[in-house]
């Protein structure tokens, strides 16, 4: 850090001051009595090392909280293929309902939980343990589109064991809405509700929160939000129902917003950044050049499409593999295959060739990234250098066809992709600082989102407890903040 300006040590010291922590929690001194259990093969069975992580953990903490609350039914929001819901069964014997919005989701769901009831059934007559028996969890496949229809969703489950009720609903939202006066959570079913969330996407943790303080049966909440770039925000998005920022009257008075671009931002980890060697480093920031220089090509070639924002997924993810698995990474002249397209394919993509991969020796970056989160530099020197032995501009061309197949563009062959490379490349070393510098702030805007929820919460006043802890290990899991709310037992 000796050789940055004044200026940028304040602005990094400044923006370090300003973040939640995201060190994992001492949970068991936050939470007395919790002891996080280690998966056995067949719960953990599919799971990669992130996501065992992040359900032993979580599933732990749910459980806590259930009991802490007298929950008797847990609602696994956004339940994905069931993971977590299914360890809350098996393991902590919960009652647990998964909704998810994908019928293939709720499929794998009910099959691995199937196989799994049978490894435990097998278990229970060797060991002659009596009459054990196994809860499963239902399924419910559901779009949730409004604080209603999740209320609905949680209602029906309760009313009712027989989760053949719910399966009327499961492709007919309209139907489900005009049923949720009749089915929504009401004061005089003794039952309770525990709402759990794991990296429930947009505006769907924001619902979660809504619903447990509109839904007198939900009595706690475990809420861990994830990609606010696709949260709606007030004032910027059109949309008919509520938006999910900002959420408290505090931040709605002080009148602040965001933009698509700060929440794009606030999903930028630190974190992510750390876990990377030095070459993997360099790797994402020509990854980052390759796409500056794409939008280039839709400029030029395809200004019609620029209307729409173009989002290409994520391209550099298997250009980055394929990199990696190679010890002296130029790419192996291998042909593309061109991804599944979208229905207004303008097209066919071809397979591309790229022209032999020549050397370049001039790839550099002036930024450590190691100093820029961390205070401490992975370098002796104030320049990092860059791979030298592959061709960027075959790679940029790689990269730009990939990319136009996912936007269901055809490629034309007057498309001059080296004119475009010649023009950017002069940049290309910039990106590194500059990216750095941008997803700096990453972690001080997701802060801000959590605040909003955080205090969103804390203004229904003193008949909630209310927490943010971070959980996870944020080198693993990097969106690690769970939102913890109960409500008080008396209100209970």
């Amino acid at each position: 850090m000796d050789h940055w300006p004044a200026s940028l040590k304040d602005f990094i010291v400044t923006l370090r001051s300003l973040v939640f922590p995201r060190e994992q929690a001492d949970l068991q001194t936050v939470l007395p009595g919790l002891h996080v259990i280690s998966l056995n093969s067949v719960l953990a069975q599919g799971m990669n090392m992130k996501k065992k992580h992040e359900v032993e953990v979580l599933s732990a903490v749910v459980n806590s909280i259930a009991d802490s609350a007298r929950g008797h039914t847990i609602v696994d929001v956004g339940a994905g293929q069931g993971y977590l819901a299914q360890v809350l069964s098996f393991q902590y014997q919960h009652s647990v309902v998964a909704i998810d919005a994908c019928s293939h989701h709720g499929s794998i769901t009910d099959a691995r939980a199937e196989r799994i009831k049978k490894h435990y059934a097998a278990q229970m007559r060797k060991s002659e343990t009596g009459n054990w028996s196994l809860n499963v969890p239902k399924t419910i496949t559901c779009r949730v589109m409004s604080i209603g229809m999740l209320k609905a969703l949680t209602g029906m489950s309760l009313h009712k064991d027989d989760a053949e009720q719910l399966r009327p609903f499961e492709e007919d939202n309209a139907k489900l809405e005009g049923e949720k006066l009749k089915s929504s959570c009401n004061a005089n079913n003794d039952t309770s509700l525990v709402l759990a969330g794991l990296h429930a996407c947009g505006d769907l943790s924001v619902t979660m929160l809504k619903t447990f303080l509109d839904c007198k049966e939900v009595k706690a909440i475990v809420s861990i939000g994830c990609c606010y770039n696709l949260l709606s925000e007030e004032g910027i998005d059109k949309t008919e129902t509520q938006c999910g920022f900002p959420m408290s009257a505090g931040v709605k008075s002080a009148g602040f917003s965001l933009g698509k671009n700060s929440r794009d931002l606030a999903c930028q980890s630190a974190e992510r950044w750390r876990g990377m060697e030095k070459d993997a480093g360099l790797h994402n920031f020509e990854l980052h050049s390759f796409r500056a220089a794409f939008q280039m090509v839709l400029c030029k070639y395809y200004p019609e499409v620029m209307i729409t924002n173009p989002s290409i997924g994520r391209q550099g993810k298997s250009l980055r593999r394929r990199q990696h698995r190679k010890v002296e990474y130029p790419l192996n002249h291998k042909e593309i295959a061109c991804p599944s397209l979208h229905s207004n394919m303008k097209g066919s993509c071809r397979n591309i060739e790229p022209k032999e991969l020549e050397t370049d020796k001039n790839s550099g970056l002036a930024l450590d990234t190691d100093v820029l989160f961390h205070g401490h530099s992975s370098s002796k020197s104030t320049r990092c250098e860059g791979p030298k032995s592959v061709d960027k501009y075959a790679l940029f061309e790689k990269f730009s066809q990939s990319g136009l197949c996912h936007l269901g563009l055809k490629p034309s062959q007057d498309i001059k992709f080296h004119e475009i490379w010649k023009e950017a490349e002069p940049f290309a070393e910039l990106i590194g600082p500059y990216w750095s510098l941008r997803a700096a702030l990453g972690p001080l805007l997701e802060t801000f989102l959590l605040l909003d929820r955080l205090l969103f919460l804390q203004e229904q006043g003193s008949s909630l407890e209310v927490i943010m802890l971070p959980i996870f290990d944020p080198e693993v899991s990097p969106r690690n903040v769970a939102i913890i709310a109960k409500k008080i037992l008396t209100q209970i």
